[in-house]
């Protein structure tokens, strides 16, 4: 590792002008004549044997001749021991380390350590030396001592400021400046990754901050932004890798077995998961978050009961926490009544009162809007999901108007002639059963029948496609390309089959049965039928759709997780809806047949029939158990997890009509959208 030298000293008193001016010309003439200066170095120590200043020069002569065994004759001849100068130990700990002598590189790094706590490099090398004699666990505290010593760095403070001040150009030449000088520091090199994330250029922070952790694998702090990169792009096997890491640290602790459980959760391990939470409890129970992500993990195994317990723990030790109330309101088959919500107004009135965080309010009026709709209270009910809805959207960045533009130029782009003119290409899988819609349209109703099917995986909502999409998309963004159909037709038959099989490969880790076909629920693939069509032409689409006026109503009142964001305004989602039935449209009519639709009302009405149609489309054979979906016992992330593991039945179908009153700008938004259903108006057909 090339890290800067500790603070040298001046050097002590030569016995003579003469010797001094020599061997300050020795010194001078190290890297470009090293011969000659050990030559001088031999000189002065003929004449003054043992001299200190003389032995430097040697050693440090004979390290750039390589012939670092000797160099290391020539150092620890100089006296003083554990406290020879500093600039003395690090030539010692270099020229041990390049004559493979670890221990005398560490014993010597340690003293300089000693001696130069607040150095950084210093311990950097020794963590380099620990991990080359086999003492890992050594080396880990000393990159987290180095790490400690980088965090009164005035360079590193200094460009740390910029940053948060929203200063990314001066942050970004001081940085620049110190890597030129220090191209090997880890924390330089960290921080160059943040800004590189902060400007948006993932690609680049995950080089960098991967490389931090190369130069300094007990760098936690790099290594937990690094799983959080890693899980930002969907990278999930490698961010299980670095969290199973951090989770070694033997610092590590419970946030970094939290970093694990939520890479667990993300990779549908839940009960790996659970096992973390479980255990983090037994050793600190009174834990309100911790209670709560307990929670989160066993609703979506299906323990309902356990999680209605996990969920009223946290609340209990924590009444404003709003996630933990949401997710008792969310179970569906829960009812919050009359203690419950007295308690939850209480909290709600704090939080106002005290400025609490603007998440746990919009999720208490999220969770009050449900336990007054439970209780037949409509008025106050829509009163504090417009509240909880409109908080929400202040919070969050959405522009309808460019997803109607995406949608437009995807209607545009894959025309019946641009569709036949691309030719074949792109991978022959047949693997993937993609379910898109909205949400709340009965997609995870679908998603149970199929998986109940001895031929189908569920899994989940998967981002990989929308994740391959994005990177098409910034090509467009970045200037590449002058529209979004100019990048599509530069798709290759090669590079169409690279990104098929991208696809598969990414979406492998989310496949634990040993079953030939799997769904993807993300609804919002929709948006890339074209592009699916383009990179797994054998791929099956399912369109799951529900009457405009109940689903739009549904998403508006279910507060998601993360994503959806079209969803917290009547207004918008109305216009969402309108998007994806215009795009559908036209991808019957540019590719007939090759999306099977399933309208919620009809499964509900006839399960059989739908079912037989939906695998007939699929080209599997019925099977009864499609019919008992709720018999599976498969693990179920989304809103629907508990409906679906009851038979299917027909409440919600006219649901929203007690809201009529006050759900103009939707039905205005949807227009004749709404009044057609299932039909699609004429003018979208177009």
């Amino acid at each position: 590792m090339s890290t800067a030298n500790p603070t040298i000293p001046a050097r002590p008193n030569m016995p003579n002008a003469a010797l001094r001016a020599a061997l300050d010309i020795a010194a001078a003439r190290l890297e470009s004549d090293p011969a000659a200066a050990l030559e001088a170095a031999e000189v002065a120590l003929r004449q003054a044997p043992g001299l200190p200043p003389a032995l430097f020069v040697a050693g440090q002569a004979l390290r750039h001749l390589g012939r670092p065994g000797e160099a290391c004759t020539r150092l620890e001849a100089i006296g003083g021991g554990a406290r020879r100068p500093p600039m003395v130990l690090w030539e010692l700990a270099q020229a041990a380390s390049e004559a493979a002598r670890h221990e005398a590189a560490v014993a010597a790094l340690e003293d300089l350590t000693r001696q130069q706590p607040g150095v950084a490099s210093g311990w950097f090398l020794l963590a380099s030396e620990l991990r080359k004699a086999g003492r890992d666990d050594n080396a880990w505290r000393a990159d987290l001592s180095a790490v400690h010593a980088a965090s009164r760095d005035a360079e590193l403070l200094a460009a740390a400021t910029d940053m948060n001040a929203g200063k990314l150009d001066d942050a970004e030449a001081k940085l620049a400046a110190r890597a030129a000088r220090l191209p090997d520091d880890p924390v330089g090199t960290r921080m160059q990754g943040e800004l590189a994330w902060r400007r948006g250029n993932m690609t680049e922070a995950l080089r960098l901050v991967e490389r931090a952790v190369t130069l300094a694998p007990g760098f936690d702090l790099a290594r937990d932004f690094l799983v959080r990169l890693l899980m930002q792009v969907n990278r999930l096997p490698d961010a299980l890798v670095h969290a199973e890491m951090l989770a070694r640290s033997p610092v590590g602790g419970s946030a970094a077995d939290l970093v694990l459980a939520s890479v667990l959760v993300r990779l549908g391990d839940q009960e790996r998961a659970r096992a973390i939470y479980e255990r983090m409890l037994e050793a600190q129970p009174e834990q309100p978050l911790l209670w709560q992500n307990l929670g989160h993990v066993l609703k979506t195994l299906g323990e309902q009961g356990e999680a209605i317990a996990a969920y009223r723990t946290a609340v209990t030790q924590q009444p404003t926490l709003g996630e933990a109330w949401w997710s008792l309101a969310n179970l569906k088959t829960v009812k919050l009544e009359g203690e419950d919500i007295a308690r939850m107004e209480a909290a709600l009135a704090r939080l106002e009162g005290e400025g609490g965080r603007d998440e746990d309010v919009f999720h208490l009026h999220f969770s009050l809007g449900k336990a007054y709709e439970d209780a037949g209270d409509i008025a106050r009910s829509f009163d504090h999901y417009d509240k909880g809805n409109r908080l929400r959207r202040s919070l969050v960045r959405y522009d309808p108007d460019l997803l109607a533009a995406e949608a437009n130029a995807a209607a545009l782009t894959f025309s019946s002639a641009f569709i036949a003119g691309m030719g074949e290409g792109g991978c022959p899988a047949d693997d993937p059963i993609f379910i898109v819609g909205l949400p709340r349209s009965g997609s995870t109703l679908v998603e149970q029948i199929l998986s109940s099917h001895s031929a189908i995986e569920g899994t989940m909502e998967l981002s990989e496609l929308m994740v391959i999409a994005a990177r098409l998309q910034s090509r467009i963004d970045e200037g590449e390309f002058a529209s979004f159909e100019a990048m599509v037709r530069s798709l290759g038959p090669a590079e169409r089959l690279r990104l098929g099989e991208e696809y598969i490969e990414r979406t492998r880790v989310h496949r634990k049965a040993d079953r030939p076909r799997f769904t993807d629920k993300m609804p919002n693939n929709w948006q890339h039928v074209g592009l699916i069509r383009l990179i797994l032409p054998n791929a099956k689409i399912v369109d799951a759709r529900r009457h405009p006026m109940s689903c739009c109503f549904s998403g508006w009142k279910q507060h998601f997780a993360r994503g959806q964001t079209f969803t917290y305004d009547l207004g918008e989602i109305g216009r969402y809806y309108r998007d994806y039935v215009r795009l559908m449209a036209h991808y019957d009519a540019a590719a007939p047949g090759a999306v099977h639709r399933v309208i919620y009302e009809s499964m509900v009405a006839d399960q059989e029939g739908e079912t037989r149609r939906l695998l007939d489309y699929l080209g599997l054979p019925f099977e009864e158990g499609c019919l008992e979906f709720h018999r599976n016992t498969r693990a179920v992330r989304t809103a629907s997890s508990e409906q679906v593991r009851q038979p299917i039945y027909t409440d919600a179908v006219e649901h929203w009509k007690a809201f009529a009153p006050w759900l103009g700008p939707l039905e205005a938004a949807l227009g004749d959208v709404a009044t057609s259903y299932p039909e699609v108006p004429a003018p979208l057909r177009l």
